[in-house]
């Protein structure tokens, strides 16, 4: 079992295994099939969600969100550009279980993956969503990033034209 860690408000967040990815995979395809809050237009295979959460870089972490010992969501580090001058810099992302909103759960697991994000010496995070997904949206502006991009019309999903909206928060100051 990987690394386990105890929040504040009572959630533990836990470093995805195998004994996760199902759960994990029916979360996201979840918003696959019903959002816009994911770009996919076809459900991910269980083999596509191991290479996007078990990443095998030790810089790159995804943690599953437990309450009460189920599955409450996923949050994850990210590689943003595949260049060296972008190492200091990861794309964040948490999924919930749907109807979980509005509980705190998104901002604790925010809050847990920054001061992750901070040990493994990252120095701004980004975190790019649906410009339709207004709670990420608030989400991340109650938590200090700021808008720094806004593409029109990049995505097409259920017969509509979508815009993203990336949000950026200078957290460290990486050595180079």
């Amino acid at each position: 079992m990987g690394e386990r860690a105890i929040a504040a408000g009572g959630l533990a967040f836990e470093e995805i295994t195998e004994e996760h990815l199902a759960g994990v995979l029916d979360i996201y395809n979840y918003y696959v099939l019903n959002t816009t809050i994911s770009f996919h237009t076809e459900p991910q295979t269980l083999e596509e969600m191991r290479q996007s959460v078990l990443s095998g870089d030790p810089r790159y972490k995804s943690y599953a969100i437990l309450q009460d010992g189920s599955l409450a969501g996923y949050v994850l580090i990210a590689r943003h550009k595949n260049k060296q001058a972008y190492d200091t810099s990861g794309e964040i992302s948490i999924y919930l279980q749907p109807g979980s909103g509005g509980q705190g759960i998104g901002g604790q697991a925010l809050r847990f993956i920054e001061q992750k994000a901070a040990e493994l010496r990252f120095h701004v995070l980004v975190a790019t969503v649906c410009a339709d997904n207004e709670p990420s949206r608030r989400l991340f502006t109650r938590h200090g990033y700021e808008q720094s991009a806004l593409f029109r019309e990049i995505g097409h999903k259920f017969g509509r034209w979508l815009d993203i909206a990336s949000y950026q928060k200078i957290i460290g100051q990486a050595s180079i």
